[in-house]
C-alpha cells in the first residue's frame, strides 16, 4: 500500500515492507502472546521519488533508524493493537519525510553596529568594575 507524503510526493508500496512483532514491556500475558508491534522498513536506498538533497536531510534525521543498507527501520509498540501501531508507524514516516523535504534556510552572514559594540564593552567594563569592587579586602580597624 502507497504512502502519500503531501500532493507532489507519494512513496511506493513496493519501497515498504512490514514485520509485526511481540512488543516489550509490561502487559501481562497478552504480551507473550500477540505481535502487536510493528516493524516498518522504508528502503531509502531504492527510492527515487525523494531528491538528493531531501535524501542526505533524511538520512540526518533517521540517524541510529537507517541500516548501512540505507534502510530506515520504524518500531512502533506504544498502542495495544496492530492497526494503532501500523498507523503510528506510518504516520512517523510521513512526518520524518515532511521535515525532510523542508529546505533550510540559508544564513545571511552580518557584523554588529558600532552602537552594539560600544554598549557590550560598555557592559563588559561595569561589570569588570563590580568584580573589582567586590575584591577589596575588608577595612577590621
Amino acid at each position: 500500500m502507497a504512502l502519500e507524503i503531501n500532493d507532489a510526493l507519494t512513496i511506493d508500496g513496493d519501497l515498504l515492507q512490514e514485520r509485526f512483532v511481540r512488543s516489550s514491556g509490561p502487559g501481562g500475558q497478552n504480551v507473550n502472546k500477540v505481535s502487536t508491534a510493528v516493524e516498518l522498513r522504508f528502503d531509502l536506498a531504492n527510492c527515487d521519488a525523494i531528491y538528493s538533497r531531501a535524501r542526505s536531510r533524511l538520512k540526518r534525521l533517521a540517524g541510529s533508524r537507517l541500516t548501512d543498507e540505507g534502510i530506515i527501520i520504524i518500531r512502533a509498540e506504544r498502542f495495544r493493537t496492530q492497526e494503532r501501531n501500523r498507523a503510528d508507524a506510518r504516520e512517523r514516516l510521513t512526518e520524518m519525510i515532511r521535515e525532510a523535504l523542508i529546505e533550510p534556510k540559508r544564513r545571511i552572514a552580518t557584523r554588529p553596529s558600532r552602537a552594539a559594540r560600544e554598549r557590550r564593552l560598555k557592559a563588559k567594563t561595569h561589570r569588570s568594575d563590580v568584580k573589582r569592587m567586590r575584591q577589596g579586602k575588608p577595612d577590621l580597624s
